[in-house]
């Protein structure tokens, strides 16, 4: 996590605005994931994240910009400029797309192992765990993405999401258990779906 982005940008703001893309690149792109549901819109959403921050920035003195938390800011931008997007399209047009499921979220990368059956099965667990996810309540979602997906902490998710601390850790408690419900409900129902086996009959 960078800590000396907000120092940069009070000193010198377009080369500390680099160094602050380059850092938060990945956590913006992934609320834009979020709030688009496919990665060509999110591209754009990112940008378009980063150009309005630039414009606030400039308007910021610089000790407004040594105090700002950029792991909050920064996706509360993003998240405010996909609702209006998502509003201004409704408005636009009826009958909007469904969001594709989160395929991104939480993804494992397995590096040490070689084994393609054991790589095929994480895979198919970050992507069983990313729909659950993408099944969530939207309040609880954001909340729950942010936090375990971007690695928010508390602080940073409750700026992000301009709501009171106490508040997000209930909606990440909230919809933690409800995502472990999810699961199990999804086991349970996999394990009666099964078919019996069948034991041979012994013969004399």
């Amino acid at each position: 996590m960078c800590t000396d982005c907000p120092a940069e940008l009070a000193r010198d703001l377009d080369a500390g605005f680099a160094q602050m893309v380059e850092h938060h690149q990945d956590l913006v792109f992934g609320a834009a994931r979020r709030a688009t549901g496919n990665a060509a819109d999110a591209e754009d959403l990112a940008q378009e994240t980063f150009v309005r921050a630039y414009r606030a920035l400039r308007g910021y003195d610089g000790e407004r910009r040594r105090a700002l938390h950029l792991r909050g800011w920064l996706p509360r931008i993003c998240m405010n400029l996909g609702r209006n997007r998502a509003r201004d399209a409704a408005t636009a047009r009826a009958g909007a797309s469904p969001p594709a499921p989160l395929e991104a979220a939480g993804e494992i990368r397995d590096r040490e192992s070689r084994q393609p059956e054991r790589i095929a099965e994480r895979r198919e667990t970050s992507r069983r765990w990313a729909r659950l996810v993408e099944q969530l309540p939207a309040r609880y979602r954001s909340a729950v993405a942010m936090r375990h997906v971007d690695g928010l902490s508390y602080p940073e998710l409750a700026d992000a999401l301009g709501r009171p601390l106490g508040t997000v850790k209930s909606d990440v408690h909230r919809g933690v258990a409800l995502l472990r419900a999810a699961y199990q409900r999804e086991e349970l129902e996999q394990r009666n779906q099964q078919p019996a086996l069948r034991v041979p009959e012994v013969t004399r």
